[in-house]
């Protein structure tokens, strides 16, 4: 009884080849391959056009959203580079130009300030000229109200983004049915060589 079981058993899965699982193994992990490369590619692209971007003084917080949504959507995609540099992404064009900005604010507003220790010293000391009591009154003034640069931190302007183990797109996919298929290949073969022992 139990031999005409495992006979019966056996007749059923003799005509499902081990190589049918094996080829569609080898289908799905080639796809994967192709699909988390062409995931890294894009994302190159994403992150060149983020410092193209930011070289161009253009509308960095939209590139830097469009890369961020396709990083953490899709697998191979990390964004450290072969330099090292952490984080990946830094927006140097922004940050410089945000420096010479604050630089060029503190220098007006200096230039202001001196122009306003001219008048309140020769308010003070309306009869005196070149040297006297005005010159050290206009430095102590400007002294006191001189505008500095104020520090713009870095970190607001350096990114990484997290890249998923796994995501549910072609890559993602391709790879769950190749381990599927993987795993039914070696249970067709050893599951048959055993059968195939047990019914002789």
């Amino acid at each position: 009884m139990y031999r005409r079981y495992l006979h019966h058993l056996w007749a059923r899965i003799r005509p499902v080849k081990t190589w049918y699982f094996l080829v569609i193994t080898i289908v799905c992990a080639l796809t994967c391959a192709f699909a988390l490369r062409a995931n890294y590619q894009q994302m190159i692209q994403l992150r060149q056009a983020v410092y193209a971007t930011d070289q161009q003084n253009g509308n960095v917080v939209q590139s830097l959203q469009t890369l961020r949504a396709y990083v953490g959507s899709h697998m191979n995609t990390t964004l450290a580079t072969a330099e090292g540099v952490y984080p990946p992404i830094q927006l140097k064009y922004t940050y410089e130009r945000l420096r010479q900005a604050e630089k060029a604010r503190a220098d007006l507003a200096n230039s202001v300030i001196y122009t306003d220790a001219q008048h309140h010293c020769e308010a003070l000391y309306p009869s005196s000229f070149s040297g006297g009591p005005r010159v050290p009154c206009i430095e102590q003034y400007v002294k006191e109200h001189a505008s500095t640069p104020k520090a713009i931190p870095d970190a607001m302007y350096k990114f990484d983004f997290a890249s998923p183990r796994w995501s549910p797109d072609l890559a993602g996919w391709s790879l769950v049915f190749a381990i599927i298929f993987g795993v039914l290949t070696v249970l067709r073969f050893g599951v048959g060589m055993l059968l195939e022992k047990l019914t002789r």
